[in-house]
């Protein structure tokens, strides 16, 4: 089901200078340091594992982390030498690496660019350093321009620039500046995300030392984006995402069309033959199975129908019901008439030609929609 020939493949790296303050993801300080050398060695021998399967042709390469960015232009190469040897790569693929902007100088920007890199996503979050202070970022804005004007020069001509609202001391008028200084700057893509208190993290735990924007003011942070971002020639696509004509995230567009991915890597996910497999988030535990050629994945149940509205309903095109329909065997209105049409008159989802979506005030609240289609 939603397989195409083609996929994604999304390669995980678990290292950073410092994990920020907000991070729950899988990854690991090391000050600075290159990536390991055995964990690039883990990597490549589970790329070279899906060489006993169905060559595959890759539309989208995604190395996410982390910081990608943390690896020397040789690692980087070995990688990529590797994904080649296993897989078709299409001539218009989308091949994107993230970066920190305190990680960037000429040799990476030119380096992977003559790699083949073709996308880079820049995580910046706010022009203003108090913010970044409590966010734990490693760098500040003028570090984050010299980043981006050197990928510029270096040929990047596809840059998404990561932003946050919702930062502890933030306001409505410094979350403007930071939203008007990077439309200025002209990047191809916008992402914008509220900061999410993860349990556990550093943030969280000083929750009610810190003072947070309150809800109605995230609100209006929210209402900002669309208002500045969308105004200047971007189109909000997905509900934290905006881009340029033709600029949409062609790897995250797989994801939310329930198109097949593969992830290598630790604590990496893979949808593939309606399944979904993930590694296991311990990285030296990654590493030891890997080069031991222990190459079985845990397993998640997935909850097809749901996840195909769920994933669908986060996309400005929101999705067909008559594809609905040819997928499950049902209509998806059947027995939700009255949600669907109180939703629509509270202006929260529209049916237009046949496609169901979610109006840009249903977009913020999403997650509560949802809920009703459970």
């Amino acid at each position: 089901m939603m397989a195409i020939d083609n996929l994604g493949l999304y390669v995980h790296i678990p290292y950073c200078v410092r994990k920020c303050n907000y991070c729950d993801f899988c990854s690991l300080p090391n000050g600075g340091s290159n990536v390991p050398d055995e964990y690039v060695s883990a990597l490549c021998t589970e790329i070279i594992s899906y060489q006993k399967e169905k060559r595959r042709c890759l539309d989208t390469v995604y190395f996410g982390g982390g910081t990608p960015s943390l690896l020397s232009v040789s690692q980087m190469q070995k990688i990529l030498g590797c994904i080649r040897e296993t897989f078709d790569i299409s001539s218009l693929a989308e091949i994107t690496f993230e970066a920190n902007p305190g990680t960037i100088n000429g040799d990476k920007a030119y380096g992977f660019k003559a790699l083949g890199f073709n996308r880079v996503s820049l995580g910046l979050q706010s022009i203003h350093e108090n913010e970044m202070k409590k966010l734990g970022r490693i760098h500040n804005f003028e570090e984050f321009l010299s980043a981006f004007n050197l990928l510029r020069i270096a040929g990047f001509d596809n840059i998404n620039v990561d932003l946050m609202y919702g930062i502890p001391y933030q306001t409505k008028e410094s979350f403007e500046s930071t939203l008007r200084t990077v439309v200025d700057l002209s990047p191809e893509h916008i992402s914008s995300y509220g900061l999410i208190l993860e349990e556990g993290t550093p943030l969280f735990l000083q929750k009610d030392t810190l003072q947070f924007p309150t809800q109605d003011d995230e609100c209006d942070m929210y209402d900002l984006c669309r208002e500045i971002i969308g105004q200047s020639g971007y189109e909000h696509y997905e509900i934290s995402n905006y881009a340029k004509s033709g600029k949409r995230s062609r790897h995250n567009m797989l994801y939310w069309n329930l198109a097949e991915y593969i992830g290598v890597g630790a604590a990496a996910h893979s949808y593939l033959d309606v399944h979904r497999y993930y590694n296991t988030d311990i990285v030296t535990e990654y590493i030891n199975s890997m080069l031991d050629g222990d190459f079985s994945r845990a397993e998640s149940e997935v909850d097809l129908p749901f996840e195909y509205v769920m994933l669908k309903l986060r996309l400005s095109d929101g999705f067909l019901l008559s594809e609905y329909e040819a997928l499950f065997g049902k209509s998806f209105l059947s027995g939700r008439e009255e949600i669907v049409d109180r939703l629509g008159k509270e202006g929260l989802l529209e049916i237009e030609n046949g496609a169901l979506r979610l109006t840009e005030r249903g977009f913020y609240l999403s997650n509560s929609i949802l809920v009703e289609f459970l």
